[in-house]
């Protein structure tokens, strides 16, 4: 059975996407932790991060580090933030995040996905984006 992200990569489920390539995908998280936060997540199904193959793993870092940058400079916040956490999707991924504060690692006080504004969520990935040089569809335009 697919997972929510793999629903999500196929477009069986709408997705703010910021990054795609032929290994992962990078998309807005739902339910942020802070303005920006966002997942980079593989195309294959892989429950946990160590099962990963090594080459997919530094693939993932390799556009984490990249998205970072962007994050950094889209918003003025102290940090970014990275973490791998594994318990709410059986599916590896990575939550990127701009932070100021310890508190913003809770997870459990992050916005529900109810409580989103679906614009400023647009808006937010339109930043990313544009730092990333990525187009709407999450692509490189270069």
């Amino acid at each position: 059975m697919s997972t929510i992200f793999t629903k999500i990569i196929d477009g069986e489920i709408p997705g703010r996407f910021v990054w795609k390539d032929d290994q992962c995908v990078a998309f807005m998280d739902i339910m942020p932790a802070s303005e920006g936060h966002l997942l980079v997540v593989p195309r294959a199904e892989i429950d946990r991060w160590p099962d990963l193959p090594e080459d997919l793993a530094a693939h993932l870092f390799s556009v984490a580090h990249k998205i970072s940058g962007a994050l950094d400079e889209a918003f003025d916040k102290d940090r970014v933030a990275l973490m791998i956490a594994g318990f709410d999707v059986p599916h590896t991924h990575i939550h990127l995040f701009p932070t100021e504060k310890m508190e913003e690692y809770d997870f459990a006080k992050a916005y529900a996905a109810e409580d989103t504004d679906d614009a400023a969520m647009d808006e937010a990935a339109a930043r990313i984006r544009q730092h990333l040089g990525t187009n709407e569809d999450g692509y490189r335009e270069d």
